[in-house]
């Protein structure tokens, strides 16, 4: 791994690249709220790496080991919501447009011309920005668990919003953190593919270990609710597409996935029973079919 300087921050990167390159168009993976690289499944990454493709994997800003700054401040979520509930702007540290930016600039400090993007829930949000902005840069898209954040769809379930509100029973114990976020992956995760609790605690105790930054996660919350609706952009999208979505996604419900399905010209919806909010192992040939595809509609 390596810091790459984008944007007047340092974002630590992962490039991982395979024996035998089927292809120079590397794939670009851009994580969720509050995640860091290693999130990635190692399955994924090793299935790519066996389809030859190169995979860049990178910290968002804010999160673990890429650049935080204390003046970003200590956001108020709770007023963030209520305003973005009514209607009104809401001010933000920074937004997706400046992550989406990050990212962009990433890729030109490391020589990279154009990518595949794969994007998951706040990933892929900042993927759309990059998509409709630079569509020079992007061979296709796979938007995965997402949303255009059009006001009129419908918000998480009740018992989702309140996994992602609540906090550790002590935010400075390692395996306190683990046993928290085990909890919110159960309740957004998928009924369909249950991940086993030992894979589940192994996976997450490599994200506790490498970094914790609650700060971090409020402020990526509050730059999507300031973010807004991206309905206008996302019919400048010209990369091929891919959607995909859970039907039992109680973080952002697959209505969002139908939406954008509408707004992204040319884009295919893939729409999966029992899938959550979360990347289980039993998914995982079944998202590589998708991607592999898809990359191959980019090529062409």
């Amino acid at each position: 791994m390596s810091q790459v300087e984008t944007n007047g921050l340092r974002l630590e990167v992962d490039i991982s690249a395979p024996p035998q390159q089927s292809s120079p168009i590397p794939v670009l993976m851009i994580m969720g709220l509050g995640m860091q690289l290693t999130a990635w499944p190692a399955e994924l990454v090793d299935g790519l790496l066996a389809q030859g493709r190169v995979v860049i994997r990178f910290d968002n800003r804010d999160i673990g080991l890429s650049t935080k700054r204390a003046e970003w401040g200590r956001p108020n979520i709770w007023v963030a919501s209520v305003k973005h509930a009514m209607g009104l702007p809401v001010r933000a540290p920074y937004t997706l447009d400046d992550m989406a930016a990050d990212t962009v600039g990433m890729l030109d400090a490391l020589g990279v011309p154009k990518a595949h993007l794969v994007g998951v829930s706040m990933g892929a949000m900042i993927g759309q920005l990059i998509a409709a902005r630079h569509p020079d840069r992007v061979a296709s898209f796979t938007s995965v668990m997402s949303s255009s954040g059009a006001r009129h769809l419908p918000g998480p379930t009740a018992a989702a919003r309140r996994a992602m509100l609540s906090r550790p029973a002590n935010p400075h114990d390692h395996e306190a953190l683990i046993d928290h976020f085990v909890s919110v992956v159960k309740v957004i995760g998928s009924p369909g593919f249950p991940t086993p609790e030992p894979a589940l605690r192994k996976r997450i105790a490599v994200g506790v270990h490498r970094s914790v930054h609650p700060l971090g996660v409020a402020r990526q919350m509050v730059a999507i609710v300031a973010c807004g609706d991206r309905s206008a952009l996302l019919s400048r999208i010209t990369a091929p597409t891919t959607i995909i979505h859970g039907r039992s996604d109680p973080l952002i419900p697959v209505a969002a996935a139908e939406d954008l399905g509408r707004k992204i010209p040319g884009s295919r919806v893939t729409i999966i029973d029992g899938m959550g909010h979360d990347l289980p192992p039993a998914f995982i040939p079944a998202l590589l079919d998708a991607m592999h595809d898809t990359f191959a509609r980019g090529e062409r």
